[in-house]
């Protein structure tokens, strides 16, 4: 089973605006309107990704700080609420 990862999701969101935009900047030269107009469009979709990206990323920290937190706080709380998790987990899956 594979785990969840929202850092290397980052990571690779990350990489592929960088090569889009690479894309872009490569293709400046092509001839045409339409070419401009698509690159045009292209850019600005580009720049809607990145700042959902950094909202992701900050939304992602800022709860992983706020779990970080209460973990902390609550240690005994924390484990009885995984502890009961895992359990009927494992009773859900043994009933397949």
């Amino acid at each position: 089973m594979k785990q969840f990862d929202a850092g290397r999701i980052t990571d690779d969101l990350q990489n592929l605006v960088q090569h889009a935009e690479e894309l872009l900047r490569a293709t400046a030269g092509s001839a045409g309107e339409a070419a401009s107009e698509a690159r045009q469009q292209a850019q600005e979709s580009l720049e809607a990704v990145r700042a959902r990206l950094a909202d992701f990323e900050r939304d992602m920290t800022d709860r992983a700080r706020a779990v970080d937190g209460y973990v902390q706080d609550n240690p005994w709380t924390a484990i009885a609420v995984v502890g009961a998790a895992a359990l009927l987990l494992g009773l859900v899956m043994g009933r397949r």
